[in-house]
């Protein structure tokens, strides 16, 4: 269930103004390096962003869900900018993404990584009570606490740490009053920001678009793509 906008953690300045459309109505390859250091929140818990990916639009970018054109699990990516994308995946968990560029367009950013600075108890109890499937079951993590590193660190346990779920695919960042918002917080030196290959991508692996924090230890690990061999009987 969503809590109301009011009970969002930036509401009264906590972590700046929240940001408009516009800021959202450009390529995705510009919104994702700016939205490093930005505050994304949705009921009590509020994350840092350190590590995001861009995606192209219909044609553009092999590793894009919208590369094909428009379908029903890619519908919101075609919408207005600004509004959350979340899609499940390897039929384990969710992934938030920020929609980008005008509407008919297809372009988004993956929130890879982060650090939560508001709700951190709310976000480790989803963690250890397994939230949408992330990274496998929670056996064996009750008994342990999840470090704060690790409560957002990689784009499943993100969309976990912030209770995102198919429910919210759709909904608008740019709404005031809104369920979930993001905020201006505190925009990254430009000599700290990296870039580098897109991780886990198949496809369009050699284009650069995924940008982190140099040095934050909440940023994942990078992964390359493994083809999966089929065995054969």
């Amino acid at each position: 269930m969503d809590e109301a906008g009011p009970d969002l953690p930036g509401v009264g300045g906590l972590f700046g103004r929240p940001l408009d459309r516009a800021f959202f109505d450009r390529p995705s390859c510009e919104v994702a390096p700016d939205l490093l250091g930005r505050v994304i929140a949705h009921g009590p818990v509020a994350v840092r962003l350190t590590e995001v990916e861009a995606y192209g639009g219909p044609g553009q970018d092999p590793a894009s869900h919208t590369y094909r054109g428009r379908t029903p699990r890619n519908s919101v990516m075609f919408g207005e900018p600004g509004h959350v994308y979340v899609y499940f995946t390897y039929g384990m968990h969710f992934c938030a993404n920020l929609v980008c560029l005008p509407e008919d367009v297809g372009s988004a950013v993956l929130m890879r990584a982060g650090e939560v600075i508001a709700g951190a108890d709310v976000a480790r109890s989803r963690r250890l009570a397994g939230g949408n499937g992330t990274n496998g079951s929670s056996a064996g993590r009750t008994a342990r606490t999840v470090p704060d590193r690790d409560l957002a660190r990689g784009p499943a346990r993100l969309a976990v740490s912030l209770g995102l779920v198919r429910e919210h695919n759709g909904l608008d960042c740019c709404s005031a009053g809104g369920r979930i918002r993001v905020f201006e917080g505190a925009p990254v030196d430009p000599s700290l920001v990296r870039t580098g290959p897109r991780t886990g991508v198949a496809a369009g692996a050699e284009t650069p678009w995924r940008f982190w924090i140099d040095g934050d230890p909440t940023v994942s690990p990078y992964r390359p793509h493994v083809r999966r061999q089929r065995t054969r009987v």
